[in-house]
């Protein structure tokens, strides 16, 4: 089996010697967040977390992320939460990129290294511990649940990329394939958390224009991405957020697969905002 590495950003700050000039961009289609900037200083500390400090790299915001928030745990041994979420209905996802980490959702214990994904319903009592002599580094993808009449909440699902085969895209000969972690038909899921990756010289051949919001962390390599009407270098560390609509494609550049973690809401219709009350 080919051997998965799993970009992390380890903090520190630039020397003063360095150029300004980075790749960082900020428009009201795309954002691009590159791995230079995730430095000690642009952390946040979060309640009821021992150990712990987080690089937040989306937020719902007028004219940024709308649907979700995205952070990167660094968890020091010993460190970790008995109560780290704060917010009632809130789902989430953990994709470990480096170290060991003890999850228990529901009263069940699973440990998770670099490669672990586990999704954590919506109201689920959970708790994360580093009980490892080394730092854990993991994404953390929270979103507010979208209930709808008959249909169940999901259950919890724990489980590492080495064990979930990817799937080919079609006509691509395997250029092109997305991991996913839970089945696609199954409705319950508002959100999806994929791993796409494309071998040297593999494309997205068109520009994707579609309903559904991006978060994107690349995990390995590198490529020149599409977004909206740019071009943008983009390489391991990287993130980049995508609006609705917003034209994206890729081209992967190598020497070796171009790999990202992927965030994107799924399955249900579109929300109208609340009538206002008619006047008189």
């Amino acid at each position: 089996m080919t051997k998965r590495t799993y970009y992390a950003p380890e903090g520190g700050l630039p020397p003063q010697t360095q150029l300004l000039t980075d790749r960082a961009m900020f428009t009201d289609a795309y954002a691009v967040i590159p791995k230079g900037t995730m430095s000690d200083i642009v952390t946040s500390f979060l309640p009821f977390w021992e150990g712990a400090r987080f690089w937040i790299l989306s937020r719902p915001l007028s004219g940024f992320a709308e649907t979700f928030s995205q952070y990167v745990a660094e968890v020091q041994p010993g460190g970790g939460s008995d109560r780290p979420e704060t917010e009632k209905g809130v789902e989430a996802v953990l994709f470990v990129v480096d170290g060991r980490v003890s999850i228990t959702i529901g009263g069940a214990t699973h440990e998770m290294e670099a490669g672990g994904y586990a999704y954590i319903p919506p109201g689920a009592e959970w708790r994360l511990r580093n009980r490892s002599d080394g730092v854990a580094r993991f994404h953390w993808i929270r979103k507010a649940y979208r209930s709808v009449e008959g249909l169940d909440a999901p259950d919890a699902v724990v489980t590492n990329e080495n064990d979930v085969a990817p799937t080919p895209m079609p006509d691509t000969d395997g250029a092109w394939a997305t991991t996913r972690f839970v089945d696609p038909a199954d409705l319950r899921h508002d959100m999806h958390v994929t791993i796409v990756t494309f071998q040297p010289g593999g494309v997205i051949p068109f520009a994707e224009t579609h309903v559904m919001e991006h978060g994107l962390y690349v995990l390995e390599g590198k490529a020149v991405y599409r977004l909206n009407q740019d071009w943008v270098e983009v390489e391991a560390g990287d993130y980049m957020w995508l609006r609705a609509f917003c034209p994206q494609a890729c081209y992967a550049g190598g020497p070796g697969p171009f790999r990202y973690l992927l965030y994107k809401d799924v399955n249900r219709h579109m929300p109208f905002p609340a009538l206002r009350a008619p006047k008189g």
